[in-house]
């Protein structure tokens, strides 16, 4: 089914990030995913060819495009040319970070992060998940106390963070109400908190697949915060973690929709082009059968997906929304990788091949960004609401 989705700006912006990524990403990927880190220069290239922070105003050195188009452009391409992690990277940054500052920050710490943000001077990471509380943000642990001259004192542990090594800097949500348990609603507070004294990466966590986006711990040991680096006003914290979860859920079902569409391109050619019994694999009727209903999943998710961007650039995606979209593409792309890797044999469980990156990156797909039963839970409250 043809996708009305895209204008011709929209097509021309897919060239300019095609480009950057034969240029800047191909050669070099396969090293920095043994490495599990993606060069500093990366972001400056990125920066330079206006790939982030799309939606930063001109007056902060955006573009000021805020239509969501153009992100899953990006995301389109980077699944494309199976470049997932540095899509995931971007994402950390750009659809998770920047629209709290955005949306909540004061004018004084927009002029200080937005311009290097957009420029790729400055690498930042969401540090809200911990030991003992992923989804579930009321059992956050690290707190930040208030200092007599009015700044702050930050001290906890986070984990699985992207960009935890190579950033500068940290959106950090933290406990302000001095309590201890499982927090309320005023309980937290958000924080732009930068590297300096006090503030140190743990190890590099092994993932099973984007390992080009380097994860980690990181440690809080009593951090001065200037006051600041308060992201709105205490006890939002949450508040505004919840108002900006569509846009970060959003993000994550375009990357599935684009990971899908791309592993079924690429298994169609396979099954084109290897024998087995003297005939092609997609000549088998089963294989045909196979392919009918993941092209058509992908088409459905395709077309969901692009109506949720669509109601973001209205401002009509809301929480539960962005969920159903989470839930239903990324659901899809583990499930349809793992059917397509079937289809290539014992060719898809050799990692050099597309389809096993992509099914290692799918299968995060449904956890990132909180877990498919976190997605259910917040649907099923909506329709008993």
């Amino acid at each position: 089914m043809e996708r009305r989705l895209f204008e011709e700006d929209h097509e021309l912006f897919r060239e300019v990030v095609r480009e950057f990524d034969s240029r800047e990403v191909a050669a070099g990927y396969p090293e920095w995913d043994a490495a599990h880190m993606m060069p500093r220069r990366l972001w400056k290239a990125a920066g330079e060819q206006g790939l982030l922070g799309l939606a930063v105003p001109e007056e902060f050195g955006g573009a000021g495009m805020p239509d969501y188009r153009f992100r899953a452009v990006m995301d389109e391409e980077f699944a494309r040319s199976n470049h997932l992690a540095v899509g995931l990277a971007f994402h950390l940054h750009d659809d998770m970070v920047l629209p709290h500052l955005l949306a909540y920050g004061s004018d004084e710490l927009k002029e200080y992060w937005l311009p290097g943000m957009v420029s790729g001077d400055k690498v930042t990471s969401v540090a809200w998940t911990e030991p003992g509380a992923g989804s579930d943000l009321r059992g956050i642990r690290t707190k930040a106390v208030r200092t007599d001259d009015g700044d702050w004192r930050l001290s906890g542990q986070k984990t699985f963070i992207g960009n935890g090594i190579s950033g500068d800097a940290s959106l950090v949500l933290a406990r302000t109400d001095g309590s201890s348990g499982r927090g309320q609603r005023d309980s937290f507070s958000m924080f732009m908190v930068e590297k300096t004294e006090g503030y140190s990466t743990g190890r590099q966590l092994d993932k099973m697949g984007v390992k080009a986006s380097d994860t980690a711990e990181l440690f809080f040991d009593d951090v001065h915060v200037p006051a600041a680096n308060l992201v709105g006003e205490v006890g939002r914290g949450l508040e505004y973690a919840e108002g900006q979860l569509p846009q970060g859920r959003l993000a994550i079902a375009v990357a599935s929709s684009a990971v899908a569409r791309q592993i079924y391109e690429a298994t169609v050619e396979y099954t084109k082009n290897r024998n087995a019994f003297g005939e092609r694999i997609a000549d088998f009727q089963n294989s045909r059968f196979a392919l009918a209903d993941i092209l058509t999943e992908v088409e459905v998710t395709e077309a969901y997906v692009d109506s949720a961007i669509l109601a973001f650039n209205e401002g009509k995606l809301d929480a539960v929304s962005a969920a159903k979209a989470k839930l239903w593409a990324s659901e899809r792309a583990k499930s349809i990788t793992d059917r397509c890797l079937q289809l290539h044999g014992g060719y898809g469980y050799i990692l050099e091949y597309p389809v096993a990156q992509a099914f290692l990156a799918a299968r995060l797909l449904t956890i990132f960004g909180g877990t498919s039963e976190i997605m259910r839970e917040v649907i099923g409250r909506g329709i008993v609401r």
